[in-house]
């Protein structure tokens, strides 16, 4: 029997990544929260590598912190390995990635939302959604009891009607062999809201003592850790040490002998995986000639012996997938823990969301992570912390809070998410911003600290830190312009050592830095008034001075993305009704509905051509 059991301004549905940053963030803002789980003890759950960052991904990572989420702490606390990606290629690609304890990694998100004031963790499966006559959400459990919302938020990951597929085998389930969420999937279609079906996979967990390091290549961690977050309380540490392996001609023939018992190529799935994350057999189908692929081998944590072997995710069948692994060197005599599987699952077309992550036309209903046909740990805690943060203030009847392309990589991917036609999970790239030299994975802190420090989920102190940071940061530009360094015998063989000419006359610092040769830390022994200053801030001072004039370029091409974005378009334009509109944008612009000619010329379908007759449309009715 039915019975009510509570209200609350806010609710999540799902504590994955998406979801528990969408509830500590309207938690923190004061929002009274709940976070609805199918298992309290999967909170957090890492269900493919235990990786955090990566290219692009350690970007978005470090703003989740800026903005004051928990992702960066987390990893932080429990990083296992570190290492900094693209060193040998400019710092807009570097991207941070650590490797971390998937069990301690997700006892410490449990324990973080257990912690939280005006938040509750339930274990609960919400079975059924609508909006009532007052305006609140309304939600069933599987147990009966009844819960209502201000606002919703769906997290719910790929448990949507999810789908395992081994070969010839499948099953209704959510990852990791959870229960898989069916019937919200069907209480969103009695809403009208549309759903379709993506794909993802994973690779199989094999025990380490299985596996012959003796001959793998091994990949060891950075000397010098970065981190993550902005906590410099404690030191995080490198405790484990990853390897790689190569698949040859034997693991080849193997994968395309079985073909025909491959769910992703006998038609049994329908749903459609990320081009950027494919499985081994994709691999050899869409490289014939590449003689091998790369294997890393990639420990689960510290108190486990499983060990992830990233790059060979696959739906074949379990003898087949056995039979290929010990083609492969070191994995002659492999015992497979976890059988390597695919998982088909609902997710929404993100189109029907304005940038706040609401629903256009469901008031007060959210969606973030891969429920918005994303991919990535990280892509889902982005758009959870900004989910949860507009959840919170549209409780509190507070304007939105939208963050543009040019702010961030959160900003990129929520736009790339509304504007695009995605036929595929969304993954987050660099080559994906147009303004990644200004937002690099060093400088977020800086960009975005003073945005969470008015949502209140960043402190003063803090905020004050970050300030003073770039006050010092400033002052060190300003002095490099303005010193000069005399020539000497030493400094000279010193730029003759890097391939640099010498200097005859008095050089001014700035230009000496900006020499390709050379770093801002090798000229220390020749700048008498330079100050001590801690290694972030001349790791700043270096590229802020080095790239200037790129860095004035797309900051020009800023200022007229944003003078598109400051003219807004009407909420109830008919497109249908604008002459000289093409009918492919008519559909489009109708469908979306963007915010500003900025947002429209990002729609896949719209041209310059419809974008000068929107702004003539505009001058015409003086909007």
């Amino acid at each position: 029997m039915e019975y009510f059991a509570k209200t609350y301004d806010v609710a999540i549905i799902g504590a994955g990544h998406a979801g528990i940053e969408a509830g500590l963030a309207a938690a923190r803002m004061g929002a009274s929260t709940v976070v609805f789980t199918i298992s309290a003890d999967w909170v957090g759950n890492c269900p493919c590598n235990t990786a955090i960052g990566g290219t692009s991904k350690g970007t978005l990572v470090k703003e989740i912190d800026a903005l004051g989420g928990e992702m960066g702490l987390a990893t932080d606390h429990n990083m296992i390995q570190s290492r900094m990606l693209n060193l040998g290629k400019g710092p807009a690609v570097h991207s941070p990635r650590a490797q971390v304890d998937r069990r301690d990694y997700s006892a410490y998100m449990k324990n973080t939302l257990e912690k939280c004031e005006n938040l509750d963790l339930r274990q609960a499966e919400i079975v059924d959604l609508k909006q009532g006559e007052n305006g609140l959400w309304e939600m069933r459990t599987k147990l009966e009891a009844i819960y209502s919302a201000k606002c919703v938020v769906i997290a719910t990951g790929t448990f949507l009607r999810g789908k395992i597929y081994v070969g010839e085998v499948s099953y209704d389930s959510g990852p990791d062999g959870m229960f898989p969420s069916i019937e919200l999937s069907d209480a969103l279609h009695k809403l009208g809201i549309t759903t379709r079906r993506f794909k993802t996979g994973t690779p199989s967990r094999a025990n380490k003592r299985s596996i012959n390091f003796k001959d793998l290549e091994i990949q060891e961690a950075d000397e010098k850790l970065v981190r993550f977050s902005h906590d410099k309380s404690f030191t995080p540490e490198n405790k484990a040490v990853c390897h790689i392996t190569y698949t040859n001609d034997e693991t080849k023939k193997v994968i395309l002998d079985n073909l025909d018992r491959s769910p992703l190529y006998n038609g049994s799935i329908e749903g459609i995986g990320p081009r950027y994350c494919p499985s081994i057999e994709s691999k050899i189908m869409t490289f014939p000639n590449k003689e091998r692929h790369q294997i890393f081998i990639e420990p689960c944590g510290l108190n486990t012996q499983e060990m992830y072997l990233q790059g060979l995710s696959s739906s074949l069948p379990e003898d087949v997938q056995l039979k290929f692994l010990r083609t492969i060197p070191g994995f002659e005599n492999i015992e497979v823990i976890r059988t390597a599987y695919a998982i088909e699952y609902d997710c929404v077309d993100p189109t029907t969301l304005k940038p706040t992550l609401e629903f256009l036309d469901y008031p007060g209903l959210f969606g973030c992570g891969t429920f918005c046909s994303s991919s990535g740990y990280e892509e889902a805690a982005a758009q959870g912390i900004v989910a949860g943060i507009n959840a919170a203030l549209k409780v509190q009847g507070k304007p939105e809070f939208i963050l543009d392309r040019a702010s961030s990589y959160i900003g990129t991917l929520i736009d790339d998410l509304i504007t695009k036609d995605l036929t595929e999970p969304y993954r987050m790239m660099t080559s994906r911003s147009e303004y990644r030299l200004v937002l690099r994975q060093d400088n977020a802190d800086l960009r975005l600290t003073k945005y969470g420090y008015e949502l209140g989920l960043i402190s003063k102190e803090r905020y004050d830190e970050v300030c003073e940071k770039q006050r010092l940061i400033d002052e060190e530009i300003e002095r490099v312009k303005s010193v000069t360094i005399a020539p000497s015998s030493e400094l000279n063989e010193l730029l003759v050592s890097r391939e640099t000419s010498p200097m005859k006359t008095g050089t001014r610092l700035v230009e000496l830095i900006r020499r390709p040769q050379l770093k801002y830390e090798d000229l220390a022994p020749y700048d008498k008034t330079r100050p001590e200053l801690p290694d972030d801030i001349c790791e700043e001072v270096e590229i802020e001075v080095k790239y200037e004039g790129y860095i004035k370029r797309q900051q020009a091409q800023i200022n007229e993305m944003r003078r598109l974005e400051g003219k807004k378009l009407p909420e109830n334009i008919d497109y249908t009704k604008i002459t000289n509109l093409r009918l492919e944008a008519q559909e489009k612009l109708n469908k979306v509905r963007p915010e500003s000619i900025g947002q429209a010329s990002r729609i896949d379908g719209v041209s310059p051509a419809d974008i000068s007759v929107l702004l003539i449309y505009l001058e015409k009715e003086r909007l």
